[in-house]
């Protein structure tokens, strides 16, 4: 399958950042020619604007859109009508951009938040209209959702080859660490590792710690997404995950452990859960295009840790 990508103009959004930077590491790996990929950086394509999606897709034939505006349920509360408007309209763009160009194939990812609140836990996905996304970050989740929609229509009325996958909670080295922006595995790692600099007997943390999630390692994440670039040509959503589900007052005290920290935790109940359970239904991935993840949480957060610590003199 590796012949799949040689000599294929790739266009890669957001190929700069977390997960981008994974994804074009695994392209390589399965055959894509360097030269052949373009990563373009926001501030010279600006996807929101019209001019840039269409410039961007031209010539190419296979776009991943990774680029997306997210964070922790912090930057969700803060600003959700940016997140909402800056998703849609760079993906809708995109993709528009994309099926006038003819390029052949459109990987949308999107992702976890667009499950609705209380789906049945594995998610399946099936189950992604039963319901409303959870508040804090709905118009994130909706806004990525809409590639789903989009991607089917395109598919059902121009013959447009659209994919859509949907990764859950990712993590490892290079995340974001910013604790107003970040995800709750980076958050927690630097909440922990300023709490060990300034010798700080306790930490506080968001939400009565019983909201469970599942974390995928993102090099695991980008094997997924270019398995299913390769191989995947259907209408149907498909899951990105590890399978396994951990409660946040079980990963507290681990990210703790791991780092050497024996400080207190506190709970602000007060804070939101946000979704009550996040655990995926992965079979899908597995049987279409042969995906598993195959790093477990410990060892990914080990990896990640020791990444973070390696490049915290900057930090905070």
């Amino acid at each position: 399958m590796v012949k799949a990508l040689r000599n294929k103009k790739i266009l890669v959004t957001g190929g700069a950042g977390f997960l981008g930077k994974a994804v074009v590491a695994q392209l390589i790996a399965r055959g894509a020619i360097q030269k052949d990929l373009i990563v373009p950086r926001s501030r010279e394509y600006d996807l929101r604007q019209w001019k840039n999606c269409q410039k961007l897709t031209l010539n190419q034939d296979i776009i991943i859109h990774l680029a997306a505006r997210a964070g922790g349920i912090g930057l969700n509360r803060a600003k959700p009508g940016e997140l909402f408007y800056d998703n849609l309209i760079m993906g809708t763009q995109l993709m528009e951009a994309a099926r006038q160009n003819k390029v052949k194939k459109f990987v949308a990812v999107g992702t976890v938040c667009a499950y609705p609140k209380f789906t049945p836990v594995p998610f399946k996905e099936k189950d992604l209209w039963i319901g409303y996304p959870e508040e804090t970050n709905a118009p994130y989740g909706l806004a990525k959702k809409m590639l789903l929609v989009q991607a089917q229509a395109y598919r059902e009325q121009y013959n447009f080859n659209a994919i859509y996958l949907l990764p859950v909670n990712l993590y490892g080295p290079g995340d974001n660490f910013d604790l107003t922006t970040s995800h709750v595995i980076p958050a927690l790692i630097n909440k922990v590792h300023i709490a060990k600099t300034k010798r700080l007997s306790k930490i506080e943390v968001w939400g009565t710690g019983q909201a469970s999630r599942e974390f995928l390692y993102v090099d695991d994440a980008a094997r997924g997404i270019v398995l299913a670039t390769e191989r995947y040509n259907k209408p149907e959503p498909v899951n990105i995950g590890s399978g396994q589900e951990i409660t946040i007052k079980k990963l507290v005290p681990l990210i703790c452990k791991l780092m050497d920290y024996r400080g207190e935790i506190i709970w602000d109940s007060k804070q939101p859960n946000g979704q009550p359970r996040r655990r995926l239904d992965v079979s899908r991935a597995k049987k279409e295009f042969a995906f598993q993840a195959h790093n477990n949480l410990e060892a990914g957060l080990k990896k990640t840790i020791a990444w973070f610590m390696r490049n915290s003199s900057s930090r905070a």
